[in-house]
């Protein structure tokens, strides 16, 4: 039998913003700009093979990384999404080195959206899932003027809004406002977004571990022997299975629904860490939090550090509370509290 109860993400959002009566509905109509932007990048996803939008775009982001066609087309996608709204004032993206103002015909709004516009991009060509990851801040300089880097460069504990949406068998849009987690699938049918989970809680203790095995030579001593653990072979517990797609989005969100841990430990080759802080790692940690996991760069909560540039990275350890903790642990025991 069909389903008759329909909660479209506008009527969810619309019965959130019941439950907050001085709510001025700009944060729902960011929310639905998102919902719009993935709905038209979605639609690039599912027929970039025949109107050739596979492939190299033969040109390098701010990251040194080639672009692929999607990212670009995903790129220009989010800003023309909200740069005429009204409700932003400046934007960054992982694809652009400096910040994005809004047009000067445009009146500035009063928050501040990043973005990494298709996270996963080297996997577009073999068709494994990818995604969008966004973060919205409320602006710090005075309303009315254009947007500023400072607005920009704020630890992920002052977002007001984080979220991301994953391109694969079926499109899903997952966001955090604070108040818990919240999925939603799109329904091609009907061309919206259908709630999914209204609540998403992560388990304490996952199944699961995700990490780029092939990066073991170049780790510390800790992250090797919390490897090491979590594989079950050093006898001090019962192992994980380890499952790594390489699309941070596609891996958090397995590891969100069952369970586990995503790292990305800093290394030789990569000293600061490889994921971006503003673009990635504050809004997943952001929602890591908000459905009962942990997310840390080994030492220090996500969410505490403080950005200083629009590109700064970070490494990565992110999902169920216990997992983080254990790593955290056994790096902090093996490599020393400051090393």
């Amino acid at each position: 039998m069909p389903d008759h109860r329909v909660v479209t993400i506008e009527r969810f959002i619309v019965e959130q913003e019941r439950l907050h009566p001085a709510a001025t509905g700009e944060l729902s109509n960011l929310l639905y700009d998102i919902a719009l932007a993935a709905k038209i990048i979605s639609g690039y996803v599912r027929r970039a093979g025949l109107v050739d939008i596979l492939g190299s775009a033969r040109q390098t982001n701010v990251q040194g990384e080639m672009q692929q066609k999607l990212d670009v087309l995903a790129n220009e996608t989010i800003k023309h999404a909200f740069e005429h709204t009204g409700r932003v004032c400046v934007m960054a993206s992982e694809e652009e080195e400096g910040l994005i103002p809004t047009p000067a015909q445009f009146q500035p709004g009063k928050y501040v959206l990043l973005f990494d516009p298709l996270d996963g991009s080297s996997n577009i060509d073999v068709n494994v899932s990818i995604g969008t990851i966004f973060s919205i801040h409320r602006r710090l300089s005075p309303e009315g003027g254009p947007g500023t880097v400072q607005d920009l460069l704020q630890p992920g504990s002052k977002q007001v809004v984080a979220g991301y949406i994953i391109y694969g068998s079926s499109t899903i849009m997952v966001y955090t406002s604070g108040d818990g987690v919240h999925g939603f699938t799109l329904d091609p049918t009907i061309g919206e977004f259908r709630l999914l989970s209204p609540e998403i809680r992560t388990p304490a203790c996952g199944r699961y571990y995700s990490v780029n095995e092939s990066n073991y030579p170049r780790w510390t001593p800790g992250y090797r022997k919390a490897v090491s653990t979590l594989k079950g072979v050093d006898g001090t517990g019962p192992g994980r299975n380890c499952r790594y797609i390489g699309s941070l989005v596609a891996d958090f969100h397995r590891n969100l629904v069952a369970g586990g841990v995503f790292l990305y430990p800093a290394d030789t080759k990569s000293p600061q860490g490889k994921l971006r802080l503003l673009y990635e790692c504050a809004p997943l940690a952001f929602i890591a939090e908000q459905a009962g996991g942990a997310a840390t760069d080994g030492r220090r909560r996500i969410l505490e550090v403080g950005p200083t540039t629009l590109h700064q990275r970070t490494p990565l350890v992110i999902g169920s509370k216990e997992d983080v903790a254990l790593v955290e642990r056994i790096v902090t025991e093996t490599d020393g509290a400051t090393a």
